[in-house]
Protein backbone atom coordinates (compact mmCIF):
# COMPACT_ATOMS: atom_id res chain seq x y z
CA UNK A 1 0.00 0.00 0.00
CA UNK A 2 3.24 2.44 -0.46
CA UNK A 3 1.64 5.99 -1.54
CA UNK A 4 -2.03 4.75 -0.76
CA UNK A 5 -3.73 6.67 1.99
CA UNK A 6 -5.46 3.77 4.94
CA UNK A 7 -8.81 4.03 4.43
CA UNK A 8 -12.10 3.27 6.58
CA UNK A 9 -12.94 -1.25 5.81
CA UNK A 10 -16.16 -0.96 4.79
CA UNK A 11 -16.19 -4.89 5.83
CA UNK A 12 -15.91 -3.39 9.31
CA UNK A 13 -19.95 -3.25 8.78
CA UNK A 14 -20.61 -6.65 9.28
CA UNK A 15 -24.40 -7.17 8.61
CA UNK A 16 -23.79 -5.20 5.59
CA UNK A 17 -20.97 -6.43 4.17
CA UNK A 18 -22.95 -10.14 5.01
CA UNK A 19 -25.71 -8.99 2.81
CA UNK A 20 -23.07 -8.26 -0.15
CA UNK A 21 -21.81 -11.94 0.36
CA UNK A 22 -25.20 -13.90 0.04
CA UNK A 23 -26.29 -11.51 -2.82
CA UNK A 24 -22.85 -13.53 -4.42
CA UNK A 25 -23.95 -16.69 -3.17
CA UNK A 26 -26.81 -16.60 -4.65
CA UNK A 27 -25.92 -15.18 -7.98
CA UNK A 28 -23.47 -18.15 -8.11
CA UNK A 29 -25.94 -20.61 -7.17
CA UNK A 30 -27.81 -18.65 -10.31
CA UNK A 31 -25.38 -19.61 -12.57
CA UNK A 32 -24.88 -23.16 -11.47
CA UNK A 33 -28.52 -23.73 -11.91
CA UNK A 34 -28.55 -22.07 -15.55
CA UNK A 35 -25.39 -24.40 -16.59
CA UNK A 36 -23.17 -21.69 -17.31
CA UNK A 37 -19.40 -22.55 -17.13
CA UNK A 38 -17.66 -21.01 -13.90
CA UNK A 39 -14.70 -20.02 -16.13
CA UNK A 40 -16.76 -17.62 -17.78
CA UNK A 41 -18.12 -15.96 -14.76
CA UNK A 42 -14.33 -15.67 -13.49
CA UNK A 43 -13.83 -13.98 -17.16
CA UNK A 44 -16.87 -11.47 -16.41
CA UNK A 45 -15.46 -10.59 -13.08
CA UNK A 46 -11.64 -9.96 -14.48
CA UNK A 47 -12.91 -8.03 -17.32
CA UNK A 48 -15.21 -5.83 -14.80
CA UNK A 49 -12.30 -5.85 -12.46
CA UNK A 50 -9.43 -4.54 -15.22
CA UNK A 51 -12.41 -1.50 -16.55
CA UNK A 52 -12.56 -0.23 -12.55
CA UNK A 53 -9.07 -0.62 -12.24
CA UNK A 54 -9.85 -2.93 -9.06
CA UNK A 55 -6.18 -4.83 -7.83
CA UNK A 56 -7.70 -6.56 -5.18
CA UNK A 57 -10.60 -8.09 -7.41
CA UNK A 58 -8.04 -8.87 -10.10
CA UNK A 59 -5.70 -10.38 -8.11
CA UNK A 60 -8.66 -12.61 -6.81
CA UNK A 61 -10.18 -13.51 -10.08
CA UNK A 62 -7.27 -14.23 -12.26
CA UNK A 63 -5.89 -16.77 -9.69
CA UNK A 64 -9.59 -18.34 -9.07
CA UNK A 65 -9.80 -18.80 -13.00
CA UNK A 66 -6.47 -20.32 -13.19
CA UNK A 67 -7.61 -22.56 -10.08
CA UNK A 68 -10.64 -24.12 -12.20
CA UNK A 69 -8.03 -24.38 -15.33
CA UNK A 70 -8.78 -21.13 -17.47
CA UNK A 71 -6.03 -20.52 -20.02
CA UNK A 72 -3.29 -17.71 -18.77
CA UNK A 73 -3.01 -16.71 -22.42
CA UNK A 74 -6.61 -15.64 -22.17
CA UNK A 75 -6.18 -14.02 -19.00
CA UNK A 76 -3.32 -12.12 -20.86
CA UNK A 77 -5.40 -11.20 -23.37
CA UNK A 78 -8.42 -10.22 -21.87
CA UNK A 79 -8.12 -6.20 -22.10
CA UNK A 80 -8.32 -7.42 -25.99
CA UNK A 81 -10.43 -10.25 -26.21
CA UNK A 82 -12.46 -8.81 -29.70
CA UNK A 83 -8.58 -8.96 -31.51
CA UNK A 84 -8.54 -12.89 -30.85
CA UNK A 85 -10.35 -15.86 -31.68
CA UNK A 86 -9.36 -17.24 -28.64
CA UNK A 87 -13.10 -17.05 -27.00
CA UNK A 88 -16.71 -18.57 -27.49
CA UNK A 89 -19.43 -16.68 -28.39
CA UNK A 90 -21.07 -16.92 -25.44
CA UNK A 91 -17.66 -15.56 -23.25
CA UNK A 92 -17.73 -12.83 -26.38
CA UNK A 93 -21.61 -11.78 -25.59
CA UNK A 94 -21.08 -12.34 -21.49
CA UNK A 95 -17.38 -9.81 -22.48
CA UNK A 96 -19.44 -7.00 -24.56
CA UNK A 97 -22.47 -7.45 -21.56
CA UNK A 98 -19.90 -6.68 -19.07
CA UNK A 99 -18.36 -4.20 -20.63
CA UNK A 100 -21.26 -1.92 -21.84
CA UNK A 101 -23.02 -2.56 -17.73
CA UNK A 102 -19.99 -1.75 -16.23
CA UNK A 103 -19.39 2.14 -18.37
CA UNK A 104 -23.14 3.11 -17.48
CA UNK A 105 -22.14 5.96 -16.57
CA UNK A 106 -20.81 6.62 -19.63
CA UNK A 107 -22.87 5.13 -22.25
CA UNK A 108 -26.40 5.22 -20.25
CA UNK A 109 -27.56 1.92 -21.66
CA UNK A 110 -26.34 -1.40 -23.35
CA UNK A 111 -26.65 -1.13 -26.88
CA UNK A 112 -29.29 -3.06 -28.58
CA UNK A 113 -27.05 -5.06 -30.48
CA UNK A 114 -24.89 -5.87 -27.15
CA UNK A 115 -28.38 -7.33 -25.63
CA UNK A 116 -29.59 -9.21 -28.93
CA UNK A 117 -26.20 -10.94 -28.96
CA UNK A 118 -26.29 -11.59 -25.72
CA UNK A 119 -30.23 -12.76 -25.54
CA UNK A 120 -29.07 -14.70 -28.52
CA UNK A 121 -26.31 -17.18 -27.07
CA UNK A 122 -27.51 -17.74 -23.62
CA UNK A 123 -31.21 -18.44 -22.04
CA UNK A 124 -33.14 -16.09 -20.02
CA UNK A 125 -31.81 -17.73 -16.79
CA UNK A 126 -28.31 -17.54 -18.53
CA UNK A 127 -28.37 -13.98 -19.24
CA UNK A 128 -29.84 -12.67 -15.92
CA UNK A 129 -26.64 -14.75 -14.25
CA UNK A 130 -24.07 -12.95 -16.16
CA UNK A 131 -26.09 -9.44 -15.70
CA UNK A 132 -25.91 -10.31 -12.21
CA UNK A 133 -22.60 -11.20 -12.25
CA UNK A 134 -21.96 -8.34 -13.40
CA UNK A 135 -23.89 -6.12 -10.80
CA UNK A 136 -22.02 -8.07 -7.89
CA UNK A 137 -18.36 -7.59 -9.21
CA UNK A 138 -19.04 -3.97 -9.78
CA UNK A 139 -20.06 -3.52 -5.99
CA UNK A 140 -17.09 -5.15 -4.56
CA UNK A 141 -15.03 -3.55 -6.65
CA UNK A 142 -16.21 0.34 -5.39
CA UNK A 143 -15.96 -1.80 -1.92
CA UNK A 144 -11.94 -2.81 -2.45
CA UNK A 145 -10.94 0.24 -4.40
CA UNK A 146 -13.39 3.00 -1.78
CA UNK A 147 -11.59 0.95 0.74
CA UNK A 148 -8.05 0.66 -0.66
CA UNK A 149 -7.80 -2.97 -0.01
CA UNK A 150 -4.50 -4.44 -0.23
CA UNK A 151 -3.48 -7.58 -1.88
CA UNK A 152 -3.22 -10.80 0.29
CA UNK A 153 0.69 -11.11 1.21
CA UNK A 154 1.71 -14.54 -1.25
CA UNK A 155 4.81 -15.94 -2.46
CA UNK A 156 3.83 -15.30 -5.63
Amino acid sequence: MDGMTKRIGLGGAPELYQAMANLQAEVNKAGANAGLDPKLLELVKTRASQINGCAFCLDMHTRDALELGESPRRLFVLDGWRETDLFTEQEQAALALTEAMTKLSATQSVPDDVYEQAAKVFTEDQYRAVAWEVIAINSWNRMTITSHTPLPKRDS
